[in-house]
């Protein structure tokens, strides 16, 4: 029995710390509210900080209006928004590109936007680049101790992620709202009827075969990174996880094997209609086709994606600190918004754990193992300010190469696909035809006025400049007119080869193929040398032949 006792007390010690770094830090801390209860200890506080009645809120996201309108629902007819005087919420719709220039706007009229809800990491960051996220200082506003005492819920970090953002002055900017992967959703029953293998990883969407119906039928499905946050993460998942120069291959073969959409919710709709086989989705996305459509399946690519924060933040000179306040902390609470992510419609996975204790997530045991799953899946190495460095960048080059020239880069690359399945030119030759296809093509730098490629070096120099209309528009014609000709190249060196050519590889690494005409002249030759084999044969017939007759 003291053995016994001995162990249970080795075991409480050891698990002690683990235990203490677990408790909500609500238990640890003194609030200004005391000892009152959940749901919502903080609200009496709030109510009795100064603040005007009759509130709109004005909430700019990227949040799709199902969202929206289960949020405005739920918000506005719970006590938080009644006792605090919130009448309603604007939802402003942006996309990434259009974020910067609606909050300046808002600041100019005097009636500046007061939260910023959804739209990743890097797109947070960028606006807290340029100073307009609001640090969470509870000395200058104590009502952003709501959300402080929100926060001790959620972990410090998910899947080696961090689930907020702390600025260079030690204050919080941002904190992430849900969790979000990265995967591809598939329809097993499109994948049956094309005899498609099941794709794993980004790079299983280059293969041949899924060209094997272009142009007519795409079956894989991307969206432009310049009206998706989420693809434009996937982008840089590939990116970071595959290197930048493979990378780019397997992004270019990708947008050769796919449709591309304006949306990224339109590439989710169309592996349920049916009308693709596999899609790049953010994960509810994927949750949500298979909640809709049995046949969809949504998969992580193990090891080659990441799971982040979707942040939430308050935007610096809110006219209605106090409702902004109060709405982040309720979006943060697992008896507020974070029982909309528990949703059918919904799907997301939520950054408080706790709501999966409420009545409501004991009923989702389905999205709770895949959460779980998240969170433990391998991620890769993600580096948030490289990504922040090169995005901009990187989202005009794919628009101006993968996406105005698309129609060039899919009709070459659906000959390429098409006469490698059909067995008319080598793996080999198929492999030189790849690399055509890919490999970085020169472009004049508008800026120094020197012939580059889009390096990675490059894209970081060029960030600063590319908010430039003038550098921008010379850019994106160069980088389309330059991915055209690439594309054609590739094209006309697969008509050659399949004329009989035979490619090879200079020094300099450049793919040339044997003219048809020298091909020709080869064949005459042999056909030469075989008729004047065969008359010496039929002359020394003929001479045995009357040597044996004249005997």
């Amino acid at each position: 029995m003291g053995t016994r006792l001995v162990a249970l007390m080795l075991i409480a010690l050891i698990a002690a710390p683990v235990t203490l770094a677990i408790l909500p830090q609500a238990q640890q801390e003194q609030w200004p509210w005391g000892n009152a209860q959940e749901p919502f200890p903080w609200l009496n506080y709030l109510k009795s900080l100064p603040h005007e009645d009759g509130v709109t809120l004005i909430i700019i996201t990227r949040h799709e209006s199902t969202i929206l309108e289960k949020t405005r629902e739920k918000f506005l007819n719970s006590p938080v928004a009644k006792e605090l005087g919130i009448k309603n919420i604007q939802f402003v719709q942006a996309g990434p590109a259009q974020w910067e220039t609606y909050i300046k706007k808002g600041i100019e009229r005097g009636r500046p936007i007061d939260v910023a809800w959804r739209g990743g990491p890097t797109l947070f960051n960028y606006i807290d680049s340029l100073g307009y996220l609001e640090p969470l200082n509870t000395t200058a506003h104590p009502e952003y101790q709501a959300i402080m005492y929100e926060m001790t819920k959620i972990p410090k970090e998910i899947a080696g992620v961090p689930t907020y953002l702390k600025g260079s002055d030690g204050l919080i900017h941002w904190i992430g709202a849900a969790i979000s992967s990265f995967g591809i959703t598939v329809n097993h029953k499109v994948l049956e009827q094309y005899n498609l293998p099941t794709p794993k990883t980004w790079d299983n969407l280059t293969n041949p075969i899924f060209a094997k119906e272009l142009p007519t039928t795409p079956l894989v499905g991307v969206a432009d990174p310049t009206m998706s946050t989420s693809n434009t993460r996937m982008y840089e998942i590939v990116l970071q996880g595959y290197g930048w120069d493979e990378g780019w291959k397997i992004l270019t073969l990708m947008a050769a094997n796919s449709k591309i959409y304006d949306s990224s919710s339109g590439v989710r709709d169309a592996v349920i209609r049916g009308e693709i086989a596999a899609g790049i989705t953010i994960d509810f996305y994927g949750y949500t086709a298979m909640h809709q459509n049995p046949d969809c399946e949504y998969i992580l690519p193990q090891g080659l994606t990441i799971v982040n924060a979707d942040p939430i933040a308050i935007i610096k000179g809110t006219n209605h600190p106090v409702q902004a306040a109060a709405f982040v902390a309720w979006v943060l609470s697992q008896y507020g918004g974070q029982q909309i992510w528990l949703d059918p419609d919904v799907n997301r996975l939520p950054i408080n754990p706790s709501v999966f204790n409420t009545t409501l997530g004991q009923q989702r045991n389905d999205l709770l193992q895949a959460y779980q799953t998240a969170i433990n899946s391998p991620s890769i190495e993600f580096n948030e300010t490289l990504a922040g460095l090169t995005e901009r960048p990187m989202q005009f080059y794919f628009k101006a190469t993968l996406v105005n020239a698309h129609d060039d880069l899919q009709q070459a690359w659906a000959a390429i696909a098409k006469a490698y399945l059909d067995g008319k030119i080598t793996k080999d030759q198929f492999n030189q035809l790849v690399e055509k296809l890919t490999e970085p093509f020169k472009f004049k730098d508008p800026v120094t006025g020197q012939e580059v490629t889009f390096t990675k070096e490059y894209a970081i120099k060029i960030s600063k400049n590319i908010s430039d209309p003038a550098v921008y528009q010379a850019l994106m014609q160069e980088w389309e007119d330059g991915a055209r000709q690439r594309y054609q190249e590739a094209y006309q060196l697969l008509q050659q080869m399949l004329q009989g050519g035979q490619a090879t590889t200079t020094a300099t690494g450049t793919v040339s193929v044997t003219t048809s005409t020298a091909a020709t002249a080869a064949e005459k030759g042999t056909s030469a040398t075989t008729w004047a084999a065969a008359v010496i044969v039929i002359i020394i017939i003929i001479g045995i032949a009357y040597y044996i007759l004249k005997k």
